[in-house]
């Protein structure tokens, strides 16, 4: 096996997958791999994660590198054999700047991570991956968040009331007083997350006796239950 087909194998995938395909399934795996999504007291199969990130990690890269390296060798200018006959004193001549940006579109600019107040009511953020941004007090009432990656993102103050969190991963997030009434949590992960003093009064997060959400390590110090009582 070359080690093309090998980093390819890594992300699940078939040779020849796309460079979105290689990102979105470098997240799926980073979700499953995480370490916080494993007890700390498993030291066999924290010692695995570790090992599978390192590995997802350098097979993303070098399929990113080499989709990259593709794309410009394909937008290349004409062989440098002809500039070479009309300027022979300058052996080597760089394309213009102007034409770099061009060449690395595949990278998108960087996201702003201080969301904090802004309004994604409604929105349809699924299958997002909004790690580490700060969305404190925003307004995301109503928004479509199944599936969503939000390891240690900033909720603190937000409206997520009637929010859909179907699946969604929220390790160590910061949720202290933020609004989660009638909020769909059926399948979210809240393992290490900071409930204090949040209202869930109505959110879904059991069928019939079955709990649904992940709660390990969870912070839930002066939280309105869902059944409207404060966890003490």
């Amino acid at each position: 096996m070359s080690d093309l087909e090998h980093y390819y194998r890594v992300l699940e995938l078939e040779p020849g997958a796309t460079l979105d395909e290689v990102n979105q399934a470098y997240k799926d795996l980073v979700f499953v791999w995480h370490p916080d999504r494993i007890p700390k007291d498993n030291l066999r199969l924290q010692q695995k994660a570790q090992d599978k990130l390192k590995a997802i990690n350098e097979a993303r890269e070098k399929l990113r590198s080499l989709k990259t390296k593709h794309q410009t060798t394909h937008h290349s200018p004409p062989p440098q054999q002809e500039k070479r006959s009309q300027t022979t004193q300058k052996p080597y001549s760089p394309p213009p700047q102007q034409e770099k940006p061009s060449q690395t579109t595949q990278k998108p600019p960087k996201q702003n991570s201080d969301l904090s107040g802004k309004d994604y009511s409604r929105a349809n953020l699924s299958n997002k991956d909004l790690s580490g941004r700060n969305l404190s007090y925003a307004n995301l009432s109503g928004a479509n968040l199944s599936d969503t990656f939000m390891h240690k993102v900033n909720l603190r103050g937000a409206n997520l009331s009637e929010a859909n969190l179907f699946r969604a991963n929220l390790l160590l997030a910061d949720l202290r007083e933020a609004n989660l009434r009638a909020a769909n949590l059926i399948g979210a992960d809240l393992s290490g997350a900071d409930l204090r003093g949040a209202d869930l009064t109505g959110a879904r997060i059991r069928s019939g006796e079955r709990l649904l959400v992940k709660l390990v390590g969870t912070n839930l110090a002066g939280a309105i239950m869902p059944d409207g009582s404060i966890y003490q």
